[in-house]
């Protein structure tokens, strides 16, 4: 029985390829700046958070593994909570079911919002598909892929600001900025692990052009740097700056990786997954406070 012939089955594919791990960094950033920047608990907030939640994630990560089929059957991490390796038979569905889904949710959050917010909400969907798509994969494109990477996470928060239609201040630029960065940082690293399948499938990201220890190094001053600019944000915003540490600690062994041992950074991004549970409880606690002093 195929895929198709089994809706669960079918069902189960669909879900797994929207990484459910993954749904609430992209979710979290889009309700807590909606939050923060003077939106109520209303129907945009339900609708962006929903949106952000999964239609988003299968977008993105649906897109992605139909065209990067091949290379995720080399991937000795793929077939868990990291991504699952698409059925074939289930790959047009995929397709279907992301654009789908996404549609009526985009309609109603443009309808919501302005001019601005219909932009940067139309800049984020495009770096979505311009990552995995056929005749653009940015992620085949050094710099460019953790650039576009980063702004898959960072976009619903940007949205979510300009949504609420309030003014950009200090406190927001510097947050989005450092935020940017840390994204960036992570791809990086995140990509150091699948320099061989990688390679053997002809990607060329980052990690495959400039090397393992060097994409390592990168990431350590992109962490940093994102630290450093939470200073920025003022009291108390720019203690999180101080939750660049752990990331900075769980990288810091891989800094002269070589590529042949490449794979090894899995260990390093198995502590990423985790790490991001922890400061996400503890940036929660800091922006509950913010709130409260506002």
């Amino acid at each position: 029985m195929t895929v198709l012939e089994s809706p669960p089955r079918a069902v189960r594919q669909l879900l797994g390829s929207s990484r459910p791990l993954s749904w609430i960094n992209t979710a979290y950033p889009f309700a807590a700046a909606y939050l923060l920047a003077g939106g109520g608990v209303d129907a945009a907030l339900v609708v962006g958070t929903l949106f952000f939640l999964v239609p988003y994630n299968l977008l993105m990560y649906g897109i992605n593994d139909v065209f990067d089929h091949d290379s995720d059957l080399r991937n000795p991490r793929k077939g868990g909570v990291e991504g699952i390796v698409l059925d074939r038979g289930v790959h047009r569905l995929t397709l279907w079911a992301a654009a789908g889904t996404t549609l009526p949710f985009v309609v109603a959050l443009l309808m919501w919002g302005g001019a601005v917010s219909a932009l940067v909400l139309l800049v984020v969907l495009a770096a979505v598909i311009a990552y995995s798509a056929p005749g653009l994969r940015f992620k085949e494109r050094p710099v460019l892929d953790s650039l576009t990477s980063s702004t898959h996470f960072v976009g619903p928060a940007a949205f979510g600001l300009a949504l609420t239609g309030a003014p950009l201040g200090l406190t927001a630029v510097a947050s989005l900025a450092a935020f940017f960065l840390w994204g960036m940082a992570s791809h990086a690293f995140g990509a150091v692990q699948d320099v061989q399948p990688d390679r053997e499938a002809g990607i060329g990201s980052i990690a495959t052009v400039i090397g393992a220890a060097r994409t390592v190094r990168l990431a350590l001053v992109l962490y940093a740097a994102a630290g450093a600019v939470m200073l920025l944000a003022g009291w108390p915003a720019a203690l999180a700056g101080l939750l660049v540490l752990p990331y900075l600690a769980s990288i810091w062994p891989f800094r002269s990786l070589s590529d042949a041992r490449a794979e090894q950074a899995h260990q390093g991004w198995r502590r990423f997954l985790g790490l991001n549970l922890v400061t996400g409880f503890l940036l929660t606690q800091l922006l509950i406070v913010i709130a409260l002093t506002r």
